[in-house]
């Protein structure tokens, strides 16, 4: 009961000569501490506030300003044009304002006003240069002088020192694409996929679509378009996360994996401790909005809006569609640890814990031997299975008493924390170590991680880590950004002792982690059972393949004249092709960032140049011509997808429209209804650049994946790691016997090298002028833009 003494900060006694009051010093220092660290928080919020408010102007140049309206007013010159005096005329003369203080008032007032007036110029001229995207279709090396002067511009208007959120206000809106382009790219996307008799009769369809009812809709979709931030973003989160009643484990949620080669310390407290610290300072400069914006080519900002949500922040079940909630400055962490919840306090004194401090805390989970109380064992279970059954039982049985008390600790924790008690990692000794790796972050045991959580830490006893996300509030991108300066700081900046510990002093005057407390009746246990049940079959049922492909990489593959991206989405469709003796509809994620508020677009990788080659490759033609043009055009596709001239995100909008406006489309209905047999993403990579990968080669990522999105078909997610490595995750269902991500594998790898081995890919690599795929083109390296769908 120690630390239940610890907590009461006074104390007193009613005797008969009065109150006797008994003072605790130590927590009275803890919350005065507490107190002086909230104000300094507020006060940078404040200040970081103030210049991303005036950004690209600084609060400096106000006083600039001043003082040139006060030296011209002086030297008897009046730059106001009579606006000064009519402020002047506004003021009554008295004894306390004088007409000199008149006049100094009034100065000030207009150079406010006119300070002001320079700043939304700034930024509309920002935003207008920021709408100018032919940069991104010229070729690698070869840059028009328009774009040499846009550059100049944009550079010259984007300050010395952006913070994360100094652009948001610049950032143009995504366009909506014209029906008739969209139209067009879709039939054109279909073309290979179809007879000729299947596609005259969906050109019919289109086309009576296009004439009937696309203007009205469109007409709304303009409209939304000029009111929202984002005409996609807020119906693309609600009606393809939110409202979806099946399980989010695996059909949603996806994870990233450890360090591929090093592990910096095999025991589990002291790497959870790390790294916990690690997310707490990334989490604080989030907060403070202290993190450089991502920007393309070092000069063209990206959007930050994602990333407000990363922490406190949980999907909340609802019975027809669920919500987001974010909270702010969450002080906690709840940890699981077979079958147990612990709440642990991450500061103290006003202060983070330190890492070592962590790790006690954490090691005193591990060494607690109480059993879980009944129902808690597989109670996240009902985070893994149905979504209407969960938020029923949250309604009826989490809506009072400890249940809702220990809920609510959960569900407003920083993030969820699980300690695992396997051991996973890849090993290249143990023969599909990274399989088995893969399933455990997705899923896991199906209760031994939080999936409505925004993102689940997950510890293992051997000391190697991953994060389970959740989907609705962002993408794979933001997750990355974030993991990545964790992994850095973990091994580069905080470092363990030899002994594998965190360093630091042990505080052992730490309050005990709290146990939570539950009371679960014996119907609620039913439903966890069930909920359970329904997530194993699917976790069953997810058949996982890890392809390290180290034959060649990036390097090579970019004296071949060709972009790496293209080279793999081309690979893909060989594998494809060999794989089913057919061609799919293939989705592509690209990023949408460019715009405020942006998120992803689709690119559809296979066309009918991808099919040819693929096609002359299996008759042993020469492909050679083919693999350049279905490149090409690869490449275009994605550069349109990321200047908002994709198709995909527009053609659901004007679904979306359809159905509120009751408005029957044949055209709209099948295009939302066509299943995506190979779903596609590349992870991103080096966003910080806090590594040299050339100097510590080991110290890279593995990537991470996603569930397969058809039944029949693969998911395939692949990081493209320096010069020299490719990582493949592969998924599908073991219950389709069309897929096998073994074979899959397999095929990818072949398919990589049989492009690889094309006469004369490389002939013409002294003069690598080509126009390389965005991903790679750039300056910090483009890999980082691309998003996850």
């Amino acid at each position: 009961m120690a630390e239940a003494h610890q907590a009461v900060g006074f104390q007193f006694t009613v005797t008969p000569d009065g109150i006797d009051l008994h003072l605790s010093r130590e927590v009275l220092k803890h919350i005065y501490l507490s107190g002086v660290t909230s104000w300094t928080k507020r006060a940078i919020r404040f200040k970081n506030g103030i210049l991303t408010g005036v950004y690209p102007a600084s609060p400096s140049s106000l006083l600039i300003v001043v003082i040139a309206i006060m030296s011209t007013i002086y030297a008897r010159i009046d730059p106001s044009l009579g606006m000064i005096d009519t402020i002047k005329r506004t003021m009554s003369v008295s004894g306390y304002m004088t007409v000199q203080t008149q006049t100094v008032l009034s100065a000030i007032l207009f150079s406010t006003g006119l300070w002001l007036s320079l700043i939304l110029m700034l930024r509309y001229i920002l935003k207008a240069l920021l709408s100018y995207h032919a940069w991104i279709f010229e070729s690698h090396g070869k840059i028009s002088f328009c774009t040499k002067l846009w550059l100049s511009l944009v550079k010259m208007l984007s300050g010395r020192r952006p913070l994360l959120y100094s652009f948001q206000t610049s950032l143009p809106r995504l366009p909506v694409p014209s029906v008739d382009d969209t139209i067009t790219r879709y039939l054109e996307s279909v073309r290979p996929l179809l007879d000729d008799e299947q596609y005259n009769q969906m050109e019919v369809v289109a086309n009576d679509f296009k004439k009937d009812q696309a203007p009205k809709l469109q007409k709304y979709l303009i409209l939304k378009s000029w009111w929202a931030t984002n005409y996609v973003s807020d119906w693309w989160e609600e009606y393809i996360y939110l409202r979806g009643r099946s399980p989010i484990m695996v059909n949603s949620n996806f994870y990233s994996m450890d360090l591929l080669y090093v592990t910096p310390t095999h025991r589990q407290a002291a790497r959870a401790g790390n790294v916990v610290h690690a997310m707490l300072q990334y989490r604080r400069k989030l907060e403070r909005g202290e993190h450089a914006p991502l920007r393309a080519l070092g000069v063209v900002p990206m959007c930050s809006y994602q990333m407000e949500r990363m922490f406190n922040t949980t999907r909340i079940p609802g019975i027809e569609t669920d919500f987001v909630q974010h909270l702010s400055d969450q002080k906690h962490l709840v940890v699981y640890h077979k079958g147990r919840f612990f709440k642990v306090w991450l500061y103290y004194g006003g202060r983070h814990l330190w890492p070592s401090e962590l790790e006690t805390q954490f090691q005193r989970i591990l060494d607690d031997t109480t059993k879980p109380q009944p129902g808690e064992l597989k109670l996240a279970a009902l985070t893994a299975g149905n979504r209407v059954p969960w938020a029923r039982a949250r309604l009826k049985y989490f809506s009072q008493g400890v249940n809702k008390a220990s809920l609510e600790a959960i569900e407003t924790s920083a993030f969820f924390l699980s300690l695992d008690d396997e051991a996973h990692g890849y090993d290249p000794d143990k023969l599909r170590s990274l399989d088995l790796y893969a399933k455990s972050l997705l899923h896991g045991k199906c209760y031994d991680r939080w999936f409505d959580k925004s993102f689940t830490l997950i510890a293992y006893k051997n000391g190697k880590l991953g994060v389970n996300a959740e989907h609705s509030w962002a993408d794979a991108p933001i997750i990355g950004h974030m993991w990545e300066y964790v992994l850095a700081t973990d091994c580069f900046l905080l470092g363990y002792t030899e002994e594998g510990h965190c360093k630091g002093d042990i505080n052992k005057g730490l309050p005990l982690p709290t146990k939570l407390q539950w009371d679960i009746p014996l119907e609620c246990q039913e439903v966890i059972e069930e909920s359970y049940m329904v997530a194993k079959v699917i976790a069953d049922d997810v058949d996982f393949h890890g392809c390290l492909f180290d034959e060649f990489g990036k390097g090579l593959i970019k004296k071949s004249r060709t972009s790496p991206d293209a080279f793999i989405q081309l690979a893909l469709q060989l594998a494809q092709f060999r794989d089913k003796g057919e061609f799919c509809l293939t989705y592509e994620a690209s990023m949408t960032r460019m715009f405020r508020e942006g998120r992803t677009e689709t690119v559809r990788s296979c066309t009918s140049e991808s099919t040819a080659f693929v096609r002359a490759m299996e008759d042993k033609n020469t492909a050679l011509d083919l693999f350049r043009k279905a490149a090409d055009k690869h490449q275009n596709m994605y550069r349109l997808a990321m200047t908002g001239s994709g198709i995909d995100r527009h053609l659901f909008c004007l679904y979306i429209m359809s159905k509120y406006l009751s408005i029957h489309s044949p055209f709209l209905k099948q295009v939302l209804s066509e299943p995506w047999r190979l779903s596609t993403s590349q992870t991103p990579q080096q966003q910080l650049n806090m590594v040299d990968i050339k100097k510590f080669p080991r110290y890279v990522g593995a990537g991470g994946g996603f569930g397969p999105v058809a039944d029949d078909g693969y998911g395939v997610s692949y990081i493209i790691i320096g010069e020299n490595l490719i990582t493949f995750h592969i998924s599908s269902k073991f219950s389709s016997p069309e897929t096998d991500s073994y074979r899959f594998g397999q095929n990818i790898r072949q398919a990589m090298l049989d492009i690889h081995s094309l006469e004369g890919l490389y002939s013409l690599h002294t003069t690598f002028l080509c126009s390389v795929t965005l991903q790679h083109c750039f300056q910090n390296g483009w890999s980082r833009l691309v998003s996850s769908g």
